[in-house]
């Protein structure tokens, strides 16, 4: 989780909201609509007492200068990051992912013991836990306060701030460059990327490697992986555009790995311009291939939209039918990704309750609809005719999961990538 408030925005009518009128890499002006979804409330601000909650703008736009996709309307970080009770360790799949991640990246690096590695947007440390159980000397940088001081108290050292040039030139003063520094997903929440990037470029050892994960603009195209956009996350990165915009503030990508986390994922891997580690082939080859794909045009951003609107139409007639019946529908996920879903597939009014296997999220209501967040378990006690998987890229794991409910006579739902019932 990283967001920063950029001085490049300007007020709109919302007290909390603020728009771009440039492009968040390259400050073109040229930004075209190409995917404009229903708006919504903070994506992941469930709450314990229901209020009133308002509603912001999802329009995705494409830079005609360089090819990034991007939100231009920003949410004040207070909103969306205010009570941020998110902790990576509450997903099993993401501590093993960050566990491999170090690995990797020691191994891939060959980085001695004893090396120095920051993490941005560190959330409860956990991958700064497996760089310290490699032999590292970790920091972490995180504006969630509470979080950030447990992550502390546990051993994982956190500054509770947002990570900047100013913030990044003190700890050059106070512990020195930094052989490894880490950013995931930190470019998908920041706005002002190019304050981020020169705090990098400033604190980043001469053969140091910067390693960042980001969620991938091909990736979530060809799976329809259109819940993943929200308010929380405002750039879909393709590697071109990044690698200009790296080069920009003196970074040079040298490496490129596609991964499966958030529905599709890139690892990249940057050094100062110039720096020792020559150029892997991925890089060219990534780009080249999304030149063939027409990434920075127009026409696959047409076809993603009709796919959309196609999935939506079939969704909401076979569940208004089912709830015209009577049924009782429930769903199955509480994330800012089923919060997009139910806004966008107008889903708010056939829910009777939503479950989660995250005990966060449990006796806690939606954002905007408030619908009651519930445990898994009372699936058995409540038995609702149908469940809809809104966390549908898991879908075969949860329905393993409850199999007797299916043995029982209960039916799921798979909404995307195509209506599946089950």
């Amino acid at each position: 989780m990283f967001l920063k408030k950029s001085t490049l925005l300007t007020p709109t009518a919302s007290p909390h909201l603020f728009r771009r009128t440039t492009c968040r890499l390259c400050d073109a002006s040229e930004l075209e609509l190409v995917l404009k979804l229903t708006p919504t409330p903070a994506a992941d601000a469930y709450l314990h007492e229901k209020k009133n909650q308002e509603a912001y703008p999802m329009d995705l736009y494409l830079c005609r200068e360089c090819g990034h996709a991007q939100l231009l309307d920003v949410v004040d970080p207070a909103v969306s990051f205010g009570d941020y009770i998110y902790v990576t360790s509450s997903s099993p799949g993401l501590v093993e992912h960050f566990r491999r991640y170090a690995s990797d990246v020691m191994r891939h690096l060959d980085m001695p013991k004893n090396s120095s590695v920051l993490d941005i947007g560190s959330n409860d440390g956990t991958l700064l836990k497996f760089f310290k159980e490699h032999g590292m000397n970790i920091i972490g940088v995180d504006p969630a306060r509470a979080i950030a001081e447990e992550a502390t108290q546990n051993g994982l050292p956190t500054l509770v701030s947002f990570f900047t040039s100013d913030l990044a030139r003190n700890l050059l003063r106070e512990r020195g460059p930094m052989k490894l520094i880490c950013a995931n997903n930190a470019f998908a929440h920041s706005d002002d990327l190019a304050d981020i990037t020169d705090g990098v470029q400033c604190l980043l050892d001469q053969n140091g490697v910067f390693v960042f994960e980001a969620s991938y603009l091909l990736d979530t195209i060809e799976g329809m992986v259109f819940d993943f956009i929200c308010n929380e996350h405002l750039s879909y990165h393709s590697v071109k555009p990044l690698q200009r915009f790296l080069s920009k503030h003196g970074l040079e990508l040298f490496d490129i790995v596609r991964i499966p986390t958030h529905g599709g994922s890139i690892r990249g891997f940057a050094q100062h311009a110039g720096g020792p580690r020559p150029v892997s082939t991925s890089v060219e080859a990534i780009t080249n291939y999304e030149t063939k794909m027409g990434l920075d045009r127009l026409d696959i951003f047409k076809r993603y939209a009709s796919q959309i609107e196609k999935g939506r139409i079939e969704v909401v007639k076979a569940l208004k039918h089912l709830s015209k019946q009577g049924k009782v529908i429930a769903g199955y996920g509480a994330s800012p990704t089923t919060t997009v879903l139910i806004y966008h597939f107008d889903l708010g009014h056939v829910l009777s309750f939503i479950v989660d296997d995250n005990q966060i999220k449990h006796n806690t209501f939606s954002p905007g609809h408030h619908i009651p967040v519930l445990s898994s378990e009372v699936i058995n006690e409540r038995k609702p005719d149908y469940i809809v998987i809104l966390a549908w890229r898991f879908a075969e794991m949860i329905m393993k999961r409850h199999a007797h409910y299916r043995a029982a006579g209960g039916k799921f739902i798979v909404p995307l990538p195509e209506l599946k019932f089950v």
